[in-house]
Parts: C-alpha cells; sequence; structure tokens
C-alpha cells in the first residue's frame, strides 16, 4: 500500500483542486447568489399591509360590448398603505383578463397584469407599493377598460 506524503505531486494537486474549488465558490456567492438575494427592495411595512383592500369586480354581462359597466370601478385611485392591495373579482360568467395598457412593473411585486384568463369566479391580486399611474384592459373584450392611479398618503 502507498502513502501519499507532503513532498508528493498527489498532494499537490489535490490541495490546488481544493483551493480552485473554495474560490470558484467565493466568486459564485459574491457575483450570483448575493446580488439576487438582494434584489428586493425594502418596503415600510404599512404598505406591505395596507389598512384595507381595494376591489374590481367583472360584472355579470361584461363581455357583451353594448355594455357600459364591465370594471367595477373603473377608475381607481389608491394610496400605498391605505388601499394599495388591489383584487379583481370575476363574477361574470365568462373569463377575464387584467392586462397594463403599457408593461408596468413593480420593484417589489413584480409585473402587473394576470397570467392568462381570470375564470369566472376567481380572482386576482396585485399589492402595489410604488406610485404609478396606468389603463389597463381585458385582452378578449378589448372595450372592457379601468385606469387606476397609485399614490402615497395623503398625510
Amino acid at each position: 500500500m502507498s502513502q501519499v506524503n507532503a513532498t508528493s505531486p498527489a498532494y499537490g494537486i489535490g490541495l490546488i483542486t481544493v483551493i480552485v474549488g473554495v474560490a470558484a465558490s467565493l466568486v459564485f456567492y459574491q457575483t450570483f447568489y448575493l446580488p439576487e438575494s438582494l434584489l428586493k427592495p425594502s418596503v415600510d411595512e404599512h404598505i406591505l399591509h395596507p389598512v384595507t383592500q381595494t376591489k374590481v369586480e367583472m360584472i355579470l354581462g361584461s363581455s357583451d360590448a353594448n355594455q357600459q359597466a364591465n370594471f367595477v370601478p373603473k377608475q381607481l385611485n389608491i394610496q400605498l398603505g391605505i388601499d394599495n392591495h388591489v383584487i379583481w373579482e370575476n363574477i361574470d360568467d365568462t373569463a377575464h383578463t387584467v392586462t397594463p395598457d403599457h408593461r408596468l412593473e413593480d420593484s417589489y411585486s413584480g409585473e402587473f397584469g394576470s397570467d392568462g384568463v381570470i375564470m369566472p369566479g376567481e380572482s386576482y391580486e396585485f399589492l402595489f407599493t410604488e406610485n404609478a399611474e396606468t389603463g389597463y384592459f381585458c385582452i378578449p373584450h378589448p372595450w372592457m377598460t379601468g385606469e387606476l392611479v397609485v399614490t402615497k398618503q395623503r398625510f
């Protein structure tokens, strides 16, 4: 049985392998893992847990182009920390979407807009944490439109 001593080439190769492995792990941690873990901004607790929720209903008959009311209410004025958690409820008998007129991304909550259709009886929720202003519509029923303005508290 042969033994590896501190002067043999196998010892040096093993030591170099360990050092390279540790260095590669540190580089990965500092360049990829750490920045990814710090991406979400810090947001005040009162914004993350608002006093109330805002509900928008996609009412029965919204898929009819002749019906004036579809997203109820159509215009939302939302205040951060008060009512910035918005829930769109589909009480219609047809599937709908909540799609922004232009791309809107909240740095904490991500991209605004439903991930596909909202089936009857289901809902879509979004927590706004930043000032924003956008119109939105339903892709299958483009006459269904709404607007929202998100602002800081007024007091």
